[in-house]
């Protein structure tokens, strides 16, 4: 990649001083464009475009950065320059009878050698280590630490991530938020009055609703906002085929979190991992569920301090009753899909880097009532896809616009429907003491009851 100049690094700290001076922003990014970071010269130029649509200096310097390169044919060379001597090319020798001997073969050892520092090898080779005499080798691998060696004491690698995001970056979904202000951030920022009202950090928090709609998300901004490590965890991560190692693991991990505490860890689909023991015909399941009761309870009372466990699922009907009793995952918030402020701000994320123009942010939000971000990344995908097809066909790139967008949502439809058909059943017969209460509430408001 080209190296910036200083002059281009004063403009940019200029734009990041002024986003809304749109003549700085395209002097930038025509300059850009003549160094040759042409996708830093659009996303500058698709930011102006957000601020004045109708630009016609940067629809044409869209235009001339997404148009394919002009290949100049090459002049023939008025003296073709001295080539070295060709090395001499052996001759074969004639066999003993008259007959030509075979002709040398190729040594691809050397050229491999010759080439190894060009061209990377397609494949890694591995290498097994014998096992010692009278030493049984493994019918499976054991733990590995974080730098790939054994580990005597048994750790696995987990991964912990430092969580780069906080609330402010979800958007709307303010419910949502008061619910995990309560829960655990708003005791966390007060230990004085944590401590005069008596309020426990103990226990955890299960989000359930429509897939798609911003579980995962959320529970890396809450990590976020309590500067506090993260791990996400499957049921791929845990379950194991061998007799005990599955339980092995959940108490790894839990022990990996604990030492890295403050630390939130998600347990993602938590219907598969924690599902009804009752309804469970193998009994390694079985005690995989009373391991994961096990460590959220902790071995004392001090064990999971620093320990913020949340847990996302699909279909909380189908989690075990004792994954949600007091001081366990005892807290429940149902995570709708996005509301009109939180679908605009999804929409203006996920067009912010492609050439928009004219884009009626409003009418988009109108028309895609229970969409799931999910879906709505989906549609800016296949919007972009038909203005990029419309481009190959014209031979003239053009911006996406709104109508590329209406286009496409008349072939969507919104993937939470099916969720919310069988969800309706259970909130409506299944409703043991109130806990879908506020399922209800919104299935009444949107008149799907």
């Amino acid at each position: 990649m080209p190296e910036e100049s200083p002059l281009l690094k004063s403009l940019r700290a200029a734009v990041d001083a002024a986003p809304d001076d749109v003549p700085l922003r395209l002097h930038l990014a025509q300059l850009l464009l003549d160094a040759g970071h042409v996708q830093d010269a659009i996303s500058q130029v698709a930011a102006a475009l957000q601020r004045e649509p109708g630009n016609a200096e940067a629809q044409a310097l869209i235009a001339r950065a997404v148009a394919p390169p002009v290949t100049a044919p090459a002049a023939a060379p008025a003296q073709a320059p001295a080539q070295a001597a060709p090395a001499p090319v052996p001759v074969p020798a004639e066999a003993p009878d008259g007959a030509p001997a075979e002709p040398p073969r190729y040594d691809w050892k050397q050229a491999e050698d010759e080439l190894s520092d060009v061209i990377p090898p397609r494949f890694v080779e591995t290498s097994e280590q014998e096992p010692e005499p009278g030493q049984q080798s493994q019918s499976h691998p054991q733990p590995l630490s974080a730098d790939g060696e054994d580990d005597p004491a048994g750790v696995s690698a987990w991964d912990v991530e430092n969580a780069d995001l906080s609330l402010a970056d979800v958007g709307g979904m303010d419910q949502v938020k008061e619910r995990l202000q309560a829960a655990f951030l708003a005791p966390m920022r007060n230990p004085e009055l944590r401590r005069l009202y008596g309020k426990s950090l103990r226990g955890g928090l299960l989000m359930y609703g429509p897939p798609g709609c911003g579980k995962t998300y959320i529970a890396r901004a809450v990590a976020g906002e309590l500067g506090a490590r993260f791990m996400t965890v499957s049921i791929t991560d845990v379950l194991d085929m061998w007799i005990g190692n599955s339980e092995r693991n959940l108490r790894e991990l839990f022990e990996t979190a604990r030492r890295n505490a403050p630390c939130v860890v998600f347990l993602d689909e938590l219907d598969a991992l924690g599902a009804k023991r009752s309804q469970l015909r193998h009994s390694g399941l079985r005690t995989t569920v009373n391991q994961l009761l096990t460590e959220l309870d902790g071995v004392d009372a001090r064990a999971n301090e620093g320990l913020f466990v949340l847990a996302a699922t699909n279909h909380p009907w189908d989690v075990d009753p004792a994954l949600r009793r007091p001081g366990r995952l005892d807290r429940t918030v149902l995570v709708l899909p996005p509301d009109e402020s939180a679908r605009e701000s999804i929409l203006r994320h996920h067009l912010k880097d492609r050439p928009v123009a004219r884009i009626d942010l409003r009418k988009l939000v109108k028309r895609t009532d229970g969409f799931s971000g999910a879906d709505l990344r989906h549609l800016c995908e296949s919007a972009a896809e038909r203005a990029l097809m419309d481009s190959v066909r014209t031979g003239q790139a053009r911006m996406i616009e709104t109508d590329d967008l209406l286009a496409a949502l008349t072939q969507l439809r919104p993937s939470t429907g099916p969720w919310f058909d069988s969800a309706r059943s259970v909130a409506q017969f299944a409703n043991e003491g109130g806990q879908y209460d506020e399922l209800l509430a919104y299935l009444k408001k949107k008149r799907m009851l």
